[in-house]
């Protein structure tokens, strides 16, 4: 019998994302494909550093240690690398003890049509076409932000993973953000008033916000291993509507701060947040300094 993955959160994540992979992804830019592999094939029993991702990537893999979520969570490895340069990649998951099993090795092929084929619920890379590309076709999909600089520790142990999104454009849909945009704040408060009792559309991250709040429920509140919160430069009266958009759903937020313009840093690091998803890039790299960071480039040209 197949491997069923419709009843499981499923998650895919690039190399880089996992790893630390800035001096291969330099080679790669500046020397080219074949200097990039010949790399990875002599180096392939030198273990990576974690990356960005990886705390996150672990928390999650350890909810399927919890009572009554055995292999509630699914990990797959989302990769344009080849099979020949991904040795290394195995050889460091198996160092950290990461279940992870499953993979895509595409070769430079476009990774989106595997996304969908693997029923994909969150996606984590560092490419922005990838990315894109996952958005298009309905996945909740994020640009991992890393500056290369940092590094990332496996010594923290998660009680609780924290989650934390952008409201418009994120969680909901890039309506009101567009006439922000392009009316300003005035006509953005006034339509908000307008229409607080009618729910905004669903956004890119609606659906995993909703399959977040599924496993909550079935865990006491002060026991639940994940804890969500809503960080949104909105503010009253522009609240009500997120307020009842979150009722009409029947999803739940933990937290929810309405800042209405004060930076969100200060907040994302006073919770917690183990990753933060934002559409602007103006709130994702002050963020990432604070607290992982991944940019959901939705509702914008390319």
């Amino acid at each position: 019998m197949a491997y069923n993955l419709d009843d499981k959160l499923v998650v895919g994540v690039s190399t880089r994302a996992l790893f630390d992979l800035t001096k291969e992804s330099q080679i790669y830019e500046t020397q080219g494909v074949d200097a990039f592999c010949k790399y990875q094939t002599e180096h392939e029993d030198e273990i990576l550093a974690p990356g960005p991702g990886f705390m996150l990537i672990r928390a999650l893999l350890n909810l399927n240690k919890l009572p009554g979520q055995e292999n509630r969570v699914e990990v797959i490895i989302m990769s344009k690398n080849s099979a020949d340069t991904s040795l290394r990649i195995f050889h460091s998951i198996e160092h950290y003890g990461l279940p992870i099993t499953r993979a895509v090795l595409s070769s430079g092929m476009p990774l989106a049509p595997y996304l969908s084929a693997f029923h994909t619920d969150l996606f984590l890379s560092h490419n922005e076409d990838d990315v894109r590309s996952a958005l298009a076709d309905g996945i909740a999909a994020g640009i991992i932000v890393d500056d290369g600089l940092k590094t990332y520790s496996t010594d923290e142990k998660i009680e609780q993973i924290r989650i934390a999104f952008d409201g418009d454009a994120v969680l909901f849909g890039a309506d009101s953000e567009k006439i922000f945009r392009e009316k300003g704040l005035e006509a953005f408060s006034e339509n908000e008033k307008a229409n607080a009792k009618n729910p905004l559309k669903a956004g890119p991250f609606a659906r995993f916000l909703q399959i977040l709040s599924s496993i909550q429920q079935e865990f006491p509140a002060d026991q639940a291993p994940i804890r969500t919160a809503l960080v949104t430069s909105r503010c009253a009266p522009a609240h009500e509507r997120v307020i009842r958009t979150l009722r009409a759903w029947n999803v739940r937020i933990d937290e929810a701060f309405f800042l209405g313009g004060v930076s969100k840093s200060e907040v994302l690091k006073a919770f917690g947040a183990h990753i933060f998803f934002d559409d602007q890039e103006v709130h994702t790299l002050p963020a990432s300094e604070v607290v992982p960071s991944a940019r959901v480039p939705f509702g914008d040209d390319p």
